[in-house]
Order: C-alpha cells, then structure tokens, then sequence
C-alpha cells in the first residue's frame, strides 16, 4: 500500500510537549497543521496561556546551548502575543484538537508513537475503516564466500548463535565476475585476487594460460579495458581450420593475398564492399541462357554493377539479376603501338555462375594490422610477410593464408601470473565464466613502480567457441540464388510397363541398364512395329542352258594309291657302312601300309 494517511484524533493526552513534537513531522508544510490544547493554564516567560486556548504548531527551533522550544501560535490572538515559544521539557495535560497532517508509510514508520495510533487512508478509492500500521522488518546479511545479500524477514523463527568472538579470523570474501571486476575503479589496479571458481572442463581458449585458472590460482590484475581485435581464419584446407582473436597491437607486418571467389554471386558481395574488383577466371564456364555471356579460362574481369535483365524464355520473358562487368581484352602484336591499350566489353554474368575466380592484386606493399583494417573493407585474404618480434612463438607466421573476417571491440581485463608478471594476457570478460576474489596481497614487484609490461595479442579459439562468437557478432550474409528450373522433357518408353510392375520390380529405375535390357525383349507387339525388311534384289535372266557342273572326285577303291608327295630323307651313297651303327630294318609291306594311312 502507498500514499498519504492521516490520524485518526484520540482522546488521550500527552504529559510532555516532547511526546507532541514525536507524533508530528519537525517541520510540517504550509497544507498541514497540528494543533492541540491545554487543560490548565501554562505560564511562560513573557505570556501565560489560558486553559482551552488552541495552539497550533509552526515549527520546532533548535539553538547550540539551548533548550529546544516548539513556536506555536495561539488561535485568536492578534500582534506579538499571537506566537509563544513551548520549551519540549514543558509538563501538563494536552490533547489532540485538530491534525490535518498527512503522513507516508516512511514517516510513520520511523516514529515509534505512530505505531500505536490508527490512520485512515486519504484516497477515496481505499475503503474500508481506521487501521494500524506494523511494520515487518528484515535483517540483512551476508555469507562467506557468497556475493548476494541474504534477507531474513522478522517472521522466521530460527536461533540465532553469536560467534563474533570465534570467527574474528575469517575474512569475508565476495566473488566478483570478470564484468563485475571490469567495474572497478581504475584507482583499485593493479592488485592481486585469487581465483575462486575456474574454468570449465572443456575450456574456450587454447592458451597456455587457459589450463592453470583453476580454483587457488593467484592472479596479478593490472587492469580493465575496451580491446579492438579482429576475428581471422587459416583458409580451409588439408588441415584443419584453426582460429583466432588478434588484436589491433599485433606488430607483425602484412601482405594483400588474391582471394578466391566460387561464384558470381560471391564477386557480388565483395564488390559491394570493396569497388573496382579485378579477377581471373580460372576455368571455362558456360551459360545456356540467351542473351548472357559465358567465360574463357584466363578472361579478366572488373566488377562494375549489378543489375536486373529481361531474358527470352519459352513465350515469356524471365527477369533475373545479373552482374555487369568489364571483360579486359588484350591487343593483338601486329597492332600498332598507338592502338596497344587494353580493349574492353562488357559482359553480363548470371549470379548462379560457377568460377571458381581468383582476384587480381596490384598493391604489394607490408601494413600493419591496424592500417590495414582502415584502408581497406574486410573480409581480407593477407599472408604474415613479417612476424611479431614482441611475441617469443609468432603462431600467425606459419601459416600460408589468412581470412581476416571482421573487426570487434571486446571488453577485457588484463592479467598475468604471479610467476611471470610482465607476460600479460587478455580476458575476455563477456565469454569467461570466471569467479575472482581481491585480495591485499603484495604485488610481486613490491612497492616499486609498476614495470613496463608486454601483453599477448593472438588468442586461439576452439571450434565451438568460433562459431558462437561468430553467431553473436557477425552478420549473416543472404544465401546466393538458385539457378532457374527447366522443364524437363520425359522419355519415351520403348515396351508397356504397368504402374503396379513398377512397384513390384525395384530395379527397374529410368535409365537404368535393367530398364534398357527389358526395354529390348522381344514380343508379338515389338516385332510387328519394326519396319519391313529390304526388298530382295532382282534374279539373273534366264537361259536354256543348265549351269555347269563341278566334276565329282575320282573313287579310288580298287586303285593303286598315289605315291606319297613327302620327300625322303638323302643318303649319301659312298658312305661306308660302320659297326657300331645298328639301323633296323623296315620292311616294304609295312612301309607301303604307312604310305597308304598317311595319304588317307
């Protein structure tokens, strides 16, 4: 309940001026009044009240080395004697005449007697008769080691131990969230803390320091700040992609590297952030819409605009959105030297054309990080030409390519390890679920001015981490566009086949080589569609003369055989017989039946 309340007048006195002065406010507005009287006669300093005269309190006046004394002014005087001066220490009989006082919740509270008194409510709109104001109190405390505040209402029945004497060696302690130490005053670094709650199993970062912030690690905090970095990439690849948070410090040196673009649409986007694109398609690609033209591998191309165009369809004509660009055409050697500029043509590209693209660059110069995010619009390919020599392991310098995908502002607190001071790091305080306590512990380098430090700028992230971070902070692009549907003519069946063979039958799929192997079974049906076979050429005049006949072989049962064709074997005549040469000899009838088998 809130507003305003009034009292409800009692006929009970007050033995005290002091008791008036604790029902009333010290200084009621000019609204409200108090008045009250007296049952016998008051004699002051410089006036006397009568008995009955109303007085009506105008403020209480407090001097150093003085009584307080309540100035009322007495109704139905007129000139000096209208105002006397009531010392609080004033004794006798008084009573409530008229209270117009309006009082709130917070007033009436904080004065015990108007805890016995009843009010009533000024708005019309609460109902209901006089009530008493009580109020329930709560303690509040605080647990070790816990940062809420615990509220016990007065209600709860719970019993209460003192051990002040027994835990005045505890040091309470509140744990702080790294947004919570981001809040800090600037004054309050560098300090010391203590870790009370550390990172999780499967930790974010893949830092050396990440594994040792676990509960009892001692921390040096050397400050909070706003840190500017930018998200990039190892190109995807054999390897897998690693991740990184680099921030606008890094003092390695880099180099532009030509980026490679899969479709027209990709070279739609990167044109849009960075004009006058320049690329080489790699690869032949052809369009086989009318009116649009189709590339060459090695034809360069400047991306000027994108635009919509009118193509001829079937009876009607489709819109689609193309991308205008400057196809750069070399001069010919026997030109002269006046006519040896580059010619040019522009070409219209469907935004679904496959490259693949590699970019043209010039610009061969080493930048920095930091200028090289405000000279030129990310995402950038660039390739580490320099490393950082403030850092002992460059981890960017190995790698062939990197994708610098956007820039963000990550608030942080920078911290190190008691063991090594000065190799300071990078918390950020969004993503972190770390709990910290401060402590008064010295610093490592006493009360000597704090040493020149050196923070490290290149924080791996894991992949989970990547693409959370990713999905939070970066912007979601539009997919690129489909290519147009085209309708697709069917085939022409060379056998009947039912819906319900088709069904039973899973391998007969169109186009399959079971389909074609049916589709060549013969039947009835197939062989009286085939076409007539040829005509028979025309038959030879005829005579009268019958044709010649071939003369049959010779029978030559009942003749000598032939002789036999095969050659004998030479011998020499004058050769002279020898012992030791033991030939058997072969006789003529069996020779004659050997000849006579063989020519058979």
């Amino acid at each position: 309940m809130s507003g305003l309340f009034r009292l409800v007048l009692e006929e009970r006195p007050y033995s005290t001026v002091q008791e008036i002065v604790d029902v009333i406010p010290v200084e009621p507005n000019a609204n409200s009044s108090f008045s009250f009287t007296c049952h016998h006669e008051l004699r002051l300093e410089d006036c006397v009240v009568r008995a009955g005269e109303v007085l009506t309190i105008l403020l209480l006046e407090q001097q150093e080395g003085r009584e307080p004394r309540l100035r009322c002014r007495v109704e139905g005087r007129q000139g000096a004697s209208s105002e006397v001066l009531l010392p609080i220490s004033c004794c006798g009989q008084f009573y409530e005449h008229k209270n117009s006082h309006a009082y709130s919740l917070r007033t009436i509270v904080a004065k015990p007697r108007l805890l016995n008194r009843h009010f009533y409510h000024l708005s019309a709109k609460v109902s209901g008769g006089p009530f008493r104001i009580s109020p329930i109190y709560q303690v509040q405390a605080i647990m070790h080691l816990r940062k809420n505040v615990v509220n016990f209402p007065s209600s709860l029945e719970v019993d209460v131990v003192d051990v002040t004497e027994q835990s005045r060696d505890i040091t309470f302690v509140t744990p702080l969230t790294l947004a919570e130490v981001m809040s800090q005053p600037q004054q309050s670094f560098p300090t010391m803390a203590e870790v009370l709650e550390g990172l999780e199993a499967k930790p974010l970062l893949k830092c050396h320091w990440s594994k040792g912030l676990q509960k009892g690690q001692q921390l040096v905090l050397h400050g909070c700040r706003d840190s500017a970095m930018v998200l990039a990439s190892t190109l995807p690849g054999k390897r897998a992609q690693q991740h990184f948070l680099i921030s606008l410090r890094y003092g390695g040196r880099l180099r532009l590297r030509p980026r490679e673009f899969a479709a027209v649409y990709e070279l739609h986007v990167a044109a849009r952030r960075m004009p006058g694109l320049t690329v080489t398609a790699s690869k032949h690609s052809e369009t086989l819409e009318e009116g649009l033209n189709s590339l060459s591998a090695g034809d360069q191309l400047e991306v000027l605009r994108s635009q919509t165009v009118e193509l001829p369809g079937d009876g009607r004509k489709q819109v689609t959105e193309v991308l205008v660009c400057r196809r750069l055409l070399e001069a010919d050697e026997d030109e002269d030297e006046d006519e040896d500029e580059e010619k040019s043509e522009e070409v219209y590209l469907p935004m679904y054309l496959e490259g693949p693209f590699v970019e043209k660059i010039k610009d061969k110069k080493k930048y920095s990080l930091a200028n090289m995010i405000q000279r030129f619009a990310l995402p950038l390919d660039v390739k580490v030409a320099t490393r950082d020599t403030d850092l002992q392991s460059d981890p960017l310098a190995d790698f062939p390519a990197l994708r610098l995908k956007e820039a963000v502002m990550e608030p942080v607190v920078v911290a190190s390890l008691p063991s090594k001071p000065l190799e300071c790091f990078e918390l950020p305080s969004r993503w972190l679920k770390l709990a910290l306590c401060l402590s008064e512990d010295p610093l490592p380098w006493a009360k000597r001015p704090p040493p020149k430090v050196c923070c490290e700028t290149v924080i791996e992230l894991t992949e989970a981490f990547y693409y959370e971070f990713h999905k939070l902070s970066g912007e979601c692009d539009a997919p690129p566009p489909l290519p147009p549907k085209r309708p697709v003519e069917p085939l022409k069946q060379t056998s009947r086949t039912t819906a319900k063979d088709k069904k039973k039958s899973p391998l007969c799929h169109s186009g399959s080589p079971h389909t074609e192997m049916h589709a060549l079974k013969l039947s009835a049906e197939n062989v009286s569609k085939r076409p007539p076979p040829p005509p028979l050429p025309p038959a030879p005049e005829s005579s009268d003369k019958a044709p010649a006949v071939i003369p049959r072989k010779v029978s030559l049962v009942g003749a000598a055989p032939p002789s036999n064709t095969y050659s004998r074997t030479p011998h020499q005549k004058n050769r002279a017989k020898s012992s030791d040469e033991d030939y058997e000899v072969i006789d003529k009838n069996m020779r004659k039946a050997q000849e006579s088998i063989m020519f058979y």
